[in-house]
């Protein structure tokens, strides 16, 4: 596997990183796959910490085109509705009608805002569209990077979900400064990564999320590319709603050390994890029933890739379509609907969705309040 190297802070350019923890063999691609299994890709997640930033990072990363090689962001549960329909009404009282959307896969704010402002223009830049254009919304396929040049005609630029992908973060916010007129707006949703690893979220960094990329982080590149931060909303503990405006000047930000506190969190957090596996391990080794596990997902990729006990297992479960009748990318196991479920009795499913389990544990229980979850 051919790496792009990432062996200075992304934050300084130093070689001043220490390194934390490696998963060995991880599964490169974050969805499911009708290819043979010996087609899937694995590589090293290799994680190191800044020493005088305390930013962690994955010191080797792939091809874009190798991680992001078709559109795989589905998000189907009432969690990611909600988060869509509050950012929409956080953007849509700016009042802006010519936006730049980037990495917009779902086109949902596009929809949705220019079905609410019917003289607003939306321009979507993604690598890999699932629509075409129409007369609000055109749909540019392309990465965006530090060579696009925003059109002289946008009032302000939006994303959700989006800098935690990137490879280089400071890249893109200097390029967006750097292509913004005085004054424009850059309103973004981004996962509270902080919190996800607080709670041991499995979702929280892989060779999508890069890096930890925190509030604290969000608001220094902020601050260092001259926009001025307008307003924030915590949507629950999943994201972070941002409003920003390009200014003449750069803000002044005073670094604080949380060096022990990062590295004591990414430790914890896979010794947790470790643990969790540890206890499945014991009951699958004692259980007669049949078990399933939910999610074709990382979530069920890390279980798999630590070494969960795997010869109970029958299928994986998912609500998605898509990825029904295929198999999880890095695994033997493919996909199915949860309503396999319906009328069995002795049966087990894992359970760790961690944001999503409330969420999933009340449906699944619909299906069939007889069957045993795990978590």
């Amino acid at each position: 596997m051919e790496y792009i190297n990432r062996n200075k802070s992304l934050i300084t350019w130093k070689e001043n990183l220490e390194h934390l923890y490696t998963f060995k063999d991880f599964p490169v691609f974050i969805w499911t796959t009708e290819w043979p299994s010996n087609e899937d890709l694995i590589a090293d997640m290799s994680f190191s910490i800044c020493r005088n930033t305390w930013f962690i990072q994955l010191n080797k990363v792939l091809p874009l085109e190798v991680i992001y090689s078709w559109y795989h962001s589905e998000a189907l549960w009432w969690v990611w509705e909600r988060h869509h329909a509050e950012f929409i009404d956080f953007v849509s009282k700016y009042g802006l009608n010519n936006i730049l959307e980037i990495w917009g896969s779902n086109w949902y704010m596009a929809k949705k805002y220019t079905t609410l402002n019917h003289n607003s223009k939306w321009t979507i830049i993604e690598p890999n569209p699932n629509i075409e254009s129409n007369a609000q919304i055109n749909v540019i396929k392309s990465i965006f990077d530090n060579e696009t040049i925003i059109p002289e005609w946008i009032d302000w630029i939006v994303h959700s979900h989006v800098i935690e992908h990137l490879y280089y973060p400071l890249d893109l916010i200097k390029s967006i400064s750097d292509s913004s007129k005085e004054w424009m707006l850059q309103i973004f949703s981004v996962p509270n990564l902080y919190e996800y690893l607080k709670q041991k979220f499995t979702n929280c960094m892989n060779f999508e999320h890069t890096t930890f990329l925190t509030e604290y982080f969000i608001d220094y590149l902020m601050s260092l590319h001259w926009f001025e931060i307008l307003e924030k909303k915590y949507f629950d503990k999943h994201s972070i709603f941002y409003a920003t405006k390009k200014i003449s000047q750069k803000i002044e930000f005073n670094f604080e050390s949380k060096y022990d506190q990062y590295k004591k969190m990414l430790l914890d957090y896979i010794d947790f994890n470790n643990r969790i596996i540890t206890n499945f391990n014991s009951q699958l080794a004692i259980t007669d029933s049949e078990v399933y596990l939910f999610w074709a997902h990382v979530f069920s990729q890390y279980l798999l890739n630590q070494w969960i006990k795997t010869s109970n297992i029958i299928w994986i479960l998912d609500n998605s379509k898509i990825k029904q009748w295929k198999r999880l990318y890095g695994s033997n196991f493919n996909i199915f609907s949860p309503d396999v479920l319906k009328g069995k009795s002795d049966v087990v499913v894992i359970l760790k969705a961690w944001g999503y389990q409330e969420e999933i544990r009340k449906q699944l229980l619909e299906i069939n309040p007889n069957i045993e979850i795990w978590e």
